[in-house]
């Protein structure tokens, strides 16, 4: 199962995730337009992104300064392959098959009924 043509959006009105799905094609979308602030709105203000390296970005502050660094280098992202979504309530566990390996999320919604990352092991290098 493949993903699906991302959902469109611009720094002047963002859209949020309306499925846990719709994240990971959101993060491809605004990582490869270098849109930091975009990549950090698709998280909860205190999650935590682990990183291959064995870097830890815990809260809104250190995930922003994180991806500015790896941003800054303007690397192009591409879909893997989706593994169907687990959810239990309002908890939802996504992973994705990349050729860095998998990478494995924990999305949680919102009372607004969107979904942002609550943990993120995103395989890629940091």
């Amino acid at each position: 199962m493949g993903l699906r043509t991302p959902i469109p959006c611009s720094t002047m009105e963002r859209m949020f995730a309306p499925t846990p799905e719709s994240l990971t094609l959101l993060f491809l979308e605004r990582a490869n337009a270098g849109d930091v602030e975009g990549v950090v709105d698709l998280y909860e203000p205190g999650a935590v992104v682990a990183f291959p390296s064995g870097h830890r970005a815990v809260g809104h502050a250190q995930i922003r300064r994180a991806y500015a660094e790896l941003l800054a280098v303007q690397p192009r992202f591409s879909p893997g392959v989706a593994r169907p979504t687990l959810m239990a309530g309002d908890l939802a566990l996504t992973a994705t098959v990349l050729p860095t390996g998998t990478a494995a999320e924990v999305a949680r919604r919102q009372p607004d009924g969107t979904w942002r990352w609550v943990f993120d092991d995103p395989a890629i290098s940091y």
